[in-house]
This record gives structure tokens, sequence and C-alpha cells, in this order.
């Protein structure tokens, strides 16, 4: 029998990443863990748009982390725009397949 360890597999989200209510300023963090082989690429969707990070932009506020979480250095959020707000979802993806966290919704609290 060929050993099972070496099969490559379909990405799986095992760590969802949880509604986050954070301070305007204060570093916040959402949560995702995907595994699979070849390690699945992570990227973050924001209301159905993907989420730049200093990969694509070195000033970005937000980094991914090695895990595949996403990591903000300080939560941006001003009277003309909210950019960090919204429902996140964490997309894993190696050629054999993707897999889509549950949505998580990020909050600023109070002004």
């Amino acid at each position: 029998g060929s050993n099972p360890q070496l099969e490559d597999t379909a990405p799986r989200i095992v760590e969802h990443p949880t509604d986050v209510l954070a301070s305007k300023g204060e570093p916040a963090t959402l949560s995702c863990k995907a595994e699979g082989r070849p390690p699945p690429v992570v990227e973050w969707y924001k209301d159905g748009e993907r989420v730049e990070t200093d990969r694509e932009d070195p000033r970005s506020h937000r980094t991914l982390l090695p895990g595949g979480s996403l990591f903000f250095l300080r939560i941006l959020h001003g009277r003309r725009g909210k950019p960090d707000e919204g429902v996140y979802v964490c997309v894993a993806r190696n050629y054999l397949g993707e897999a889509t966290s549950r949505n998580a919704s990020l909050e600023v609290a109070g002004e």
C-alpha cells in the first residue's frame, strides 16, 4: 500500500475566524489556519473584495501571518472611512481545490 501521509490533499480550514470587536488605533487579529498538501495559499476577502496585505503593498497596515491569520497593526477608522470594518472570510487554495472559512465580522468599538 501507498503511504497515506504523502498523498496530496485539498485544503481544509482547521481554525475559523471569529467575530472581532476592535478598538480604533489598536492591533487586532482575525484567525485562520488551513491544512493541505501542498500547503495552501491563504487569501482574505472583506465584503467580497480581496484584502491587500503588506505582501502586495509594503505600506499596508495588514499583515498575513505565516499560519494564515490576518493581523492589523492598528485598526484604521475615521469619519470618512472605515477601511477595516466589514465581513471577512479566509480562503485557502492549492491545486486540488479551495476551502472557505465561515464569515467573521470586524466591528470597531466606539468613536
